[in-house]
C-alpha cells in the first residue's frame, strides 16, 4: 500500500504504509529489505529517527506512538519498545529535541490538539499541552529552546513555543489550509511551510 512517512539514519531508510508496516531498507545493497516493523493497527503517518540514530519514532492512523530500537533491525520482524496510547487521534508530527537526549515531541490530530513531549528512555510522559488544533508538524530551533508547530483546524496557523514553559511567542497566520509540512533552512534561521491551500 502508499507509503505515507519516510526517514533516514545513515544507509538505513525506513518507509512507513498505509498497509501499517514500517519497512527497514538497507540502501546499499540490492536485497535491501532488511527488516519490518509491525506494531501499528492503521496507516503510519509519521516518523522520525533520534539524532543519534538508536531510536525510531513512529506514529499511526491508529493514534499509537511507538519507540523501536535499532540495534535490532537486523532482525526480520520487530515488536516496539514502547508503545504510547495517550493521543486521542492520528500522530503524524514528530520531533526529536536537539537540546535534550531522549526528548520527543509528538502532535496529535483534530480529535486530540496535543503536544505531548517524552523521555524515551523510560516511556514516561513529561508534558502535554492542548494547542486548540490540530497539529501536523513539528520542528525544534537548533539555536533556540523553542519548537515550531504547524497546524489545520481551525485555525490553519504556525506556533512559536518557548521550550519548557510552552508559553507561545508568536502566532503565524496566513495559510487557509492544513498546513502539512515545515523544514527549515540548513542554517536554522528560516522555516518553509507547505499547506492543503
Amino acid at each position: 500500500a502508499r507509503v505515507g512517512s519516510l526517514a533516514w539514519n545513515s544507509h538505513i531508510l525506513s518507509s512507513g504504509s498505509r498497509d501499517s508496516t514500517i519497512i527497514n531498507h538497507d540502501v546499499r545493497i540490492q536485497d535491501h529489505h532488511v527488516s519490518t516493523l509491525q506494531g501499528h493497527q492503521q496507516e503510519v503517518c509519521g516518523l522520525t529517527w533520534s539524532p543519534d540514530g538508536t531510536t525510531l519514532a513512529s506514529g499511526g492512523n491508529d493514534n499509537l506512538l511507538c519507540l523501536w530500537d535499532a540495534s535490532s533491525t537486523g532482525a526480520r520482524t520487530q515488536q516496539p519498545r514502547f508503545t504510547m496510547n495517550q493521543h486521542q487521534a492520528a500522530v503524524k508530527a514528530l520531533a526529536w529535541s536537539p537540546h535534550e537526549r531522549n526528548c520527543l515531541a509528538s502532535g496529535g490530530g483534530t480529535a486530540d490538539r496535543t503536544i505531548k513531549f517524552w523521555n524515551t528512555s523510560n516511556g514516561a510522559l513529561l508534558n502535554s499541552i492542548d494547542t486548540g488544533s490540530q497539529v501536523c508538524s513539528l520542528v525544534w530551533s537548533k539555536t533556540e529552546k523553542e519548537i515550531l508547530s504547524s497546524h489545520g483546524f481551525s485555525q490553519n496557523q504556525l506556533c512559536l513555543w518557548s521550550y519548557p514553559s510552552m508559553a507561545k511567542v508568536k502566532e503565524l497566520t496566513g495559510h487557509t489550509a492544513r498546513v502539512l509540512h515545515m523544514a527549515p533552512s540548513p542554517n536554522g534561521t528560516s522555516i518553509v511551510s507547505a499547506a492543503a491551500d
